[in-house]
């Protein structure tokens, strides 16, 4: 029997369990939108392509699943392009569908074909930053190239594919024996893990270390295992510090944890992390923000410690420090491999009392240097005043997503998060403009749990028409516009070194200046509030939990940098012999 490519496809997409599918129409699509018609699989529109794949790319990350992002030709295509980096940057999995020209116009440059280079490369743009791209050119073709893109984007390092498809071959028919015989089958291979002998190496390395720490990346939470590596850091007695995507490793709670490293960690954290005899790397990168630049007065100094480096993408392991011992695994498989020889080679574990006495005394320390701003009155409201009172009223499982700004740097430093994998923030890409539809892919994954993005007034203006979506589909996510009337991080370093803040602060006539985010999200069919004393924020928060709908709270911020005892050395590029890295604007 043979059937459409395009029905074919929402049924293959079925059986996979795929729920939703997040994108926007074109000309070349539609064949698959009017097969979505009668599909219990919800199709999630937008108004703006960026839009669909940080929803998709949110959605991922609460899921651990491959999201699907369909897209139009040519500029649908490029608007996507922004949130498949950032997700690419971040191993995020995602299988992106693109329609394309018709197969039977290749070089005849037809309506929306990019072609200055070469006939139909739109595909072409996306091959910097996706796994594998695939320009479909036979309808025969198109079952194995979606399993593949499937398999592609979820294992070993995740991240996103492309299948490029000319629309007549969604409209082609194939025999339906060809996807048929796809179905079934183990699809998930067994997780790759750190072999006895290196795994023994590395805990008897780490168990006689005298100051061992272990760096924790964002590879532990993508592969789920935060109970392993809580459990095996609290019967070695190891403290865990922690990358900006490492965040929520291990519940902020827990005794062991030092904290963020590098240019927004604390001084305490990164003086642990540089006095260390043996750092054991467990998926990070080591990124230039997270290590001070890679500069070995500030976080990490490998000329007197030494690193055991574990992650599942082998060329990571060594790129940016020298590695003494170098394991390539999956985190969950491999850190239950080096739990249970921990237990086995030392079954009383290792005591670690002292240490989490320090590290309680340096938690006290570091709340009570934020206490003042946390409870002042002062309007504009202090930052972290915005930060307190939203915990406060938090759910511990609440999921929390950023931006760029103070709201992904101080959230980072200073708001803890207490249930793994329920912070997602831009990390490689620091995408302006990812908290604000993130959050809406993650309340769709996770509709039973309360959603908030912390998200500053630029981030927030990017892409305003993400409130259709949210009032359409009743995505009951508040966003909290930490408004500062600037392009906050940014205006504070042009001010500190250069004196000023042209192009960086939003201003009329010399005053601050702002669009009324509540009157825009009322437009949209959203409640919000404008909050206009510091009083006001906490019980209006309240208010739009217990709403069940969407919120928008616009709130009048000071543009305060955040604290900073590491280093970037983009300073020494502004100013060289100076000190100084951001100033209040």
């Amino acid at each position: 029997m043979e059937d459409l490519i395009s029905h074919q496809l929402v049924r293959d997409l079925e059986r996979r369990g795929i729920t939703h599918i997040f994108g926007l129409c074109g000309h070349t699509n539609i064949a698959v939108l009017t097969a979505l018609s009668n599909s219990p699989i919800k199709f999630v529109n937008v108004r703006h392509e960026q839009i669909s794949a940080h929803m998709a790319d949110g959605y991922a990350r609460v899921t651990g699943k491959a999201s699907v992002l369909l897209s139009h030709l040519g500029p649908g295509l490029t608007n996507a392009a922004t949130g498949v980096a950032n997700a690419a940057l971040d191993s995020i999995p995602m299988v992106v569908i693109a329609g394309d020209i018709p197969s039977h116009y290749y070089g005849k440059h037809p309506h929306q074909e990019v072609n200055l280079h070469g006939d139909a490369q739109q595909s072409e743009i996306y091959r910097p930053f996706c796994k594998r791209v695939w320009r479909v050119e036979r309808a025969d073709l198109f079952p194995e190239i979606l399993d593949k893109a499937f398999r592609l984007a979820e294992s070993g390092r995740p991240g996103p594919v492309l299948i490029d498809v000319p629309m007549d071959i969604f409209s082609k028919s194939v025999d339906t024996k060809l996807f048929e015989r796809l179905v079934g089958g183990e699809r998930n291979a067994a997780r790759a893990t750190i072999d006895e002998a290196t795994a023994e190496r590395i805990v008897t390395t780490m168990a006689n270390a005298d100051r061992p720490v272990i760096y924790a990346g964002g590879g532990v939470l993508l592969a789920r295992a935060s109970n392993d590596l809580a459990a095996f850091a609290e019967h070695l007695g190891i403290p865990i510090a922690h990358s900006l995507m490492g965040k929520g490793c291990v519940s902020d709670d827990n005794p062991l944890i030092l904290g963020m490293t590098g240019f927004w960690g604390a001084a305490f954290t990164n003086e642990k992390t540089r006095t260390a005899d043996w750092v054991l790397g467990l998926g990070t990168s080591f990124k230039e923000a997270d290590c001070s630049s890679w500069e070995p007065e500030y976080t990490f100094d490998f000329s007197t410690s030494k690193l055991i480096h574990v992650d599942i993408d082998p060329e990571e392991i060594g790129r940016n420090f020298p590695v003494e011992i170098g394991a390539i695994s999956d985190l969950k498989s491999g850190l239950a491999t080096l739990l249970r020889i921990a237990r086995t080679l030392y079954p009383q574990g290792r005591d670690a009392t002292k240490l989490k006495a320090e590290i309680a005394a340096f938690q006290t320390e570091f709340k009570a240097s934020n206490a003042a701003a946390q409870v002042s009155d002062q309007f504009p409201m202090r930052p972290e005043r915005i930060l307190a009172d939203t915990r406060a009223v938090l759910p511990r499982d609440a999921i929390i997503t950023t931006d760029v700004g103070w709201n992904k740097n101080g959230v980072g430093q200073q708001f803890p998060i207490y249930t793994p994998g329920s912070i997602l923030t831009p990390g490689g890409y620091a995408t302006m403009g990812f908290g604000a539809p993130a959050a809406l892919g993650a309340k769709l994954a996770a509709p039973h749990r309360v959603v908030v993005s912390m998200v500053g007034d630029g981030g927030f203006g990017q892409n305003p028409s993400l409130l259709a979506t949210a009032f359409e589909e009743d995505i009951a996510v508040i966003w909290v516009v930490m408004n500062n009337h600037a392009f906050g991080t940014i205006a504070g370093l042009q001010k500190a070194h250069y004196g000023t803040t042209l192009g960086t602060i939003f201003e009329k006539n010399g005053q601050p200046y702002s669009p009324d985010y509540t009157a825009i999200a009322r437009a949209y069919g959203v409640d919000g509030e404008k909050i206009s004393s510091a009083d006001q924020f906490k019980p209006a928060l309240e208010r739009a939990i217990a709403s069940g709908k969407p919120y928008v709270l616009d709130v009048i911020m000071e543009n305060a940098p955040v604290p900073t005892s590491g280093h970037w050395n983009i300073m020494d590029i502004y100013s060289p012999g100076k000190t100084v890295h951001h100033v209040a604007t």
